[in-house]
């Protein structure tokens, strides 16, 4: 008996808790656990299979937002897994050792449904590539292969590089980016100093409406426009974005807020795939495995979409059934004396 992606992928999305390739083995007649191991370590699953099972089901728009944002799949505890290097979690606040996992997700406005559309693993001792390069080819890719429309780009401070920045100007795409507090402005036309953006003076329109500012390191006469936008009440972000005529602060929180879908994606990613839960060692193995999991989610979510349910209803609803059936007709009957 064969064994391929589609057998796999429908154990990932089966599996409830142990998500390794022993566990499959031993819920499969036919297939061993070495034939499933020289399978993963020989197919080669890459994110141009995402796009090809995304592009028929995607509803594109005009207006589209497009996020990056990265995240660590945690292997804390491994030793000999390739690909698993030290690198800083932003869930858990501190550098732990994991997969790092660069991702583009797309956003329709008028729906709020989202598909992660690409991704990427850092991998800088393999492929010598940054995460802003990562960003970038995704970009690229996006444009001129893949074609689909958006507006608007999404992404957090570590992203809001002169780099990038430039790069999403050079594409007349606007962007919506956190700017660390210490990252040095001028907000005066060149008649003071470049200070700090937490230095920066305040006027109530300005607070309402943003002002224009400087970026040091962008061209002469590249002007961008800044938010002091109220996250809750500890937290204030300083948003900044091309989009000059923009004049709404509260309009700027909103579009902020979108960025949060792809936490949503990561959240889920996690929880419903068992994406953190290959043992394998070898680093084809791991990326075929986290290929194989982001297939899985796009089916759970395109699913979700159609029924009107969650995607965690539709995973958890399998033990739901489970339940069901053993109360009919139980496998291990109960008895008492």
């Amino acid at each position: 008996m064969k064994f391929t992606k589609l057998d796999y992928c429908q154990y990932l999305i089966s599996s409830q808790i142990n998500y390794t390739l022993t566990n499959l083995a031993d819920h499969l007649e036919t297939i061993s656990h070495d034939k499933i191991n020289s399978y993963l370590r020989k197919e080669k699953l890459t994110p141009r299979l995402l796009w090809d099972n995304i592009k028929e089901i995607i509803q594109i728009n005009e207006k589209a937002y497009i996020i990056f944002d990265d995240t660590v799949l945690d292997k804390r505890y491994s030793q000999e897994i390739e690909l698993v290097r030290r690198q800083y979690s932003g869930n858990e606040h501190r550098v732990l050792r994991g997969i790092g996992l660069v991702n583009c997700v797309y956003v329709n406005p008028e729906t709020g449904h989202f598909w992660v559309i690409d991704y990427r693993i850092y991998d800088p001792d393999g492929d010598g590539k940054s995460k802003l390069d990562h960003v970038i080819e995704m970009l690229q890719a996006l444009v001129y292969h893949k074609m689909l429309p958006f507006s608007t780009v999404l992404m957090d401070s570590w992203y809001a590089t002169t780099k990038v920045m430039q790069y999403i100007d050079n594409l007349d795409k606007y962007y919506y980016c956190p700017l660390k507090r210490n990252r040095l402005v001028d907000d005066t036309a060149g008649q003071k100093n470049y200070q700090a953006i937490e230095a920066l003076n305040w006027s109530q329109t300005e607070l309402d409406k943003g002002k224009i500012i400087k970026i040091k390191s962008f061209s002469k006469d590249k002007k961008v426009k800044l938010f002091r936008v109220i996250v809750s009440t500890d937290k204030t972000e300083f948003i900044v974005t091309n989009d000059l005529p923009q004049d709404s602060t509260d309009v700027v929180q909103q579009v902020c807020s979108i960025r949060w879908k792809i936490e949503e994606f990561h959240r889920e990613l996690k929880q419903l795939t068992g994406i953190e839960s290959c043992q394998c060692r070898k680093a084809r193995i791991q990326r075929n495995h986290i290929g194989a999991c982001m297939l899985v989610w796009l089916r759970l979510k395109d699913l979700a979409y159609k029924t009107g349910q969650t995607i965690y209803q539709l995973k958890y609803g399998l033990l739901s059934n489970y339940l069901i059936q053993q109360l009919k007709r139980p496998l291990l009957p109960m008895f008492l004396v």
